[in-house]
C-alpha cells in the first residue's frame, strides 16, 4: 500500500496535471544529504537575504546542545497528572496509553543536524512539522514536570534564518529545511506562539518569553513581507495551511503546492490571531513599542477579514479569488474566527450554528474538515477531504468556549472523545485522523500517532470534558462543571512548583451545585461554573471543601 505521502504526491500531480507541462509528472522528490543557508560556502544559491534586526536576539541559533534523557513510563506516571472519572474506566486507559506513547516518542537530535534540544518526535516520517509539534506541545505541557516538553519548539528556533524565516518542515538527519524558503509550500501555519502562551499562562516562565520573542516577531515579520499580496492579504498553498488536499483553488491550480492567486482566509485568521499574541508577549516584556507595525497590521486583517472574507448571506468566511469573488468552501478553518473578535454576537451565533446542521459539519463523528454536502466529502476522510483531525477539532472546542458557547463545546468534545475512545478499544492505538462517517480510521491514516492525536485523551478530557484550566497571571482555576459522574485531576500543575488534587463528586442532575474536594499547595482562586450558577472561592495552601 502507497504511503500517505505517495497517495498526496499522487493526488496532486493528477489534480493539477491540466496546469503543467506533462513532463513535469516525472518529477522525483529529492531529499539532499544537507541543506546549507543561502550564500554558505556550499549553498547552491547566492546570499540574497535582508536581515531581520530581531534574528540578532535570537539565541537559539547556534546554541550548543541541551540533551534530557528520556524517563522511562513508569517514571513519568509517578509524576504525570492522573485524572480520575468515575465509571469511565475506558476514558483513563486510553489516557496513560498516549502518555506512553508519548515518552517513547522522545528523542535526542541527530549529532549532524544542528538541533540543540531533545524533542517529542511528530510520529509520522522521522522529520519534524511546525504545526504538528506546536499543537503536541498543547497537551505535552501538562507533563512538564516529567519532562520539558516546550523544549522541542527551540530546534525550529535554532534554525531560523537571517531574514525571519522559520520552514514547517525540518529533515530529521540533517536538520536541513526540506524547502527553499521561497517554496509557496515552505511554511505556516504561524500558531507556535499560541502554545508558548499556553505554557506561560500554565507556568508563568517570563525568561523564556523574553527569548522567544524576537524569533516570534521575525518570523512574523517575514510572513508579512513575503506572503501578502498587493492589498496586503496573506496567500499560502494546501501543504502551507497543513491542510493539504482541500479543495479550495480553482480548478486550473494545483490544489496541494500552488497559492492559486488567492487570499487564504485561514492565513489571514491565524496572522490576526497571532499577532494579538505578539504585542500581549510585547506588554510582558515592555517591548511593544518594537511592533507597532504588527498592532497596526492586526486592526487592518481584522477590517480586510471582515470586509472581504464575511458573506453575510450564509453567514460564513470564505477564501477569496484573484478576481475579488469568494470562493464556496466551507472549510473548518474558517473557524479560526473564533480566536478574534470579528463577528458581532448575532453573526457568531449564525455562523457557530453551521457546527450543529446535520448536512455539513454534525456528522457521527465531528468535526469534519469539509462539509458533508460538498462534492469532494469522502466518508472515510480522504484526508482533508472530509477527515476528523484532533488539531483542527481542538481548535474549534477551544474557540467555542472562549466564545461563550460551553454546552456546544462539551457536545462536541465528547461525541469527539467517544469516538476516538471506540477506535482504541477495537484497535489498541491512536491515528492521524478519522473518519467522519464511522468509527474508524481515516483513509491511510498513521497508527500509534501520539503526535498531536494526544490532544483527544489529555486536552479535550481535561479542559473540554471536565472543564478545567487555569491561568496563572490570574492566579486563577477555571472549573466548568458539566459531568455528573465523579471526575478530577489529581497532580494538576501549574506554576514553578504549584500541584493540585481537583475532585467532584457525583451529581444527580446538572444543576445541582458541584461538591468539590481541592486540595492545594499554593493559593488560587477558583471560577466554578455549574448548570445552576456560578461563583468564586478562594483556594488556600491545604484541604478546600467547597
Amino acid at each position: 500500500m502507497d504511503s500517505r505521502r505517495k497517495f498526496l504526491r499522487n493526488a496532486a500531480l493528477i489534480a493539477g496535471s491540466a496546469a503543467v507541462p506533462g513532463s513535469a509528472l516525472l518529477a522525483r522528490e529529492k531529499k539532499p544529504e544537507k541543506i546549507f543557508i543561502d550564500g554558505d560556502e556550499n549553498s547552491p544559491y547566492k546570499n540574497t537575504y535582508i536581515k531581520n534586526i530581531f534574528v540578532t536576539e535570537n539565541e537559539f541559533r547556534g546554541a550548543k546542545p541541551t540533551l534530557v534523557p528520556a524517563p522511562t513510563f513508569k517514571q513519568a506516571r509517578e509524576i504525570l497528572p492522573s485524572p480520575v472519572w468515575k465509571g469511565n474506566q475506558q476514558a483513563i486507559d486510553m489516557y496513560w496509553r498516549a502518555w506512553e506513547i508519548a515518552v517513547k516518542n522522545i528523542k535526542d537530535p541527530a549529532p549532524q543536524s544542528g538541533f540543540p534540544c531533545s524533542y517529542i518526535d511528530t510520529a509520522y516520517n522521522g522529520n519534524i512539522f511546525m504545526w504538528d509539534s506546536t499543537f503536541i506541545t498543547m497537551f505535552a505541557r501538562y507533563g512538564s514536570r516529567a519532562y520539558p516538553f516546550q523544549q522541542t519548539l527551540n530546534n525550529f528556533y535554532a534554525k531560523q534564518h537571517p531574514d525571519g524565516f522559520i520552514s514547517r518542515e525540518m529533515w530529521g538527519k540533517t536538520g536541513g529545511d526540506c524547502f527553499h524558503r521561497y517554496d509557496p509550500t515552505s511554511t505556516g501555519p504561524n500558531l507556535i506562539p499560541w502554545s508558548e502562551l499556553a505554557y506561560y499562562q500554565q507556568f508563568g516562565d517570563l525568561s523564556r518569553i523574553h527569548k522567544i520573542f524576537p524569533v516570534l516577531c521575525a518570523y512574523y515579520q517575514w510572513l508579512r513581507l513575503n506572503r501578502t499580496w498587493q492589498d496586503g492579504s496573506y496567500w499560502s498553498s494546501g501543504w502551507g495551511t497543513g491542510m493539504d488536499n482541500q479543495p479550495r483553488v480553482q480548478k486550473q491550480y494545483n490544489p496541494i503546492y500552488s497559492n492559486g492567486f488567492m487570499t487564504w482566509l485561514d492565513t489571514c485568521l491565524q496572522q490576526l490571531f497571532i499577532g494579538k499574541i505578539l504585542v500581549d508577549f510585547g506588554f510582558y516584556t515592555e517591548r511593544w513599542q518594537e511592533i507597532e507595525d504588527i498592532e497596526e497590521e492586526t486592526k487592518f486583517l481584522k477590517k480586510y477579514i471582515r470586509e472581504k472574507l464575511w458573506d453575510p448571506k450564509t453567514s460564513f468566511f470564505y477564501d477569496r479569488y484573484a478576481d475579488g469573488s469568494l470562493g464556496t468552501l466551507k472549510s473548518i478553518g474558517a473557524y479560526w474566527a473564533l480566536w478574534t473578535d470579528i463577528l458581532e454576537p448575532e453573526e457568531l451565533k449564525k455562523f457557530v450554528a453551521h457546527l450543529s446542521d446535520p448536512k455539513t459539519f454534525a456528522r457521527k463523528h465531528p468535526i469534519p474538515s469539509i462539509p458533508a454536502d460538498h462534492e469532494k466529502y469522502q466518508a472515510d476522510g480522504r484526508y482533508w477531504q472530509g477527515g476528523v483531525w484532533a488539531p483542527a477539532n481542538y481548535m474549534v472546542i477551544t474557540g467555542l468556549k472562549n466564545k461563550g458557547f460551553g454546552a456546544q463545546a462539551f457536545d462536541i468534545a465528547m461525541k469527539h472523545h467517544q469516538q476516538v475512545m471506540e477506535v482504541f478499544k477495537n484497535t489498541g492505538t491512536f491515528f492521524e485522523y478519522y473518519a467522519p462517517e464511522a468509527t474508524e480510521p481515516g483513509f491511510l491514516a498513521r497508527p500509534d500517532f501520539i503526535g498531536w492525536t494526544g490532544l483527544v485523551p489529555i486536552s479535550v478530557m481535561f479542559e473540554s470534558i471536565f472543564g478545567i484550566t487555569s491561568n496563572l497571571q490570574d492566579q486563577t482555576i477555571n472549573w466548568d462543571v458539566r459531568l455528573l459522574e465523579e471526575h478530577g485531576i489529581d497532580r494538576y500543575p501549574i506554576g514553578k512548583d504549584g500541584l493540585l488534587s481537583l475532585r467532584c463528586s457525583t451529581r444527580t442532575n446538572v444543576k445541582q451545585k458541584p461538591e468539590l474536594v481541592i486540595e492545594s499547595n499554593v493559593p488560587m482562586k477558583l471560577k466554578l461554573t455549574w448548570g445552576g450558577g456560578s461563583n468564586t472561592f478562594d483556594i488556600k495552601t491545604g484541604t478546600n471543601k467547597i
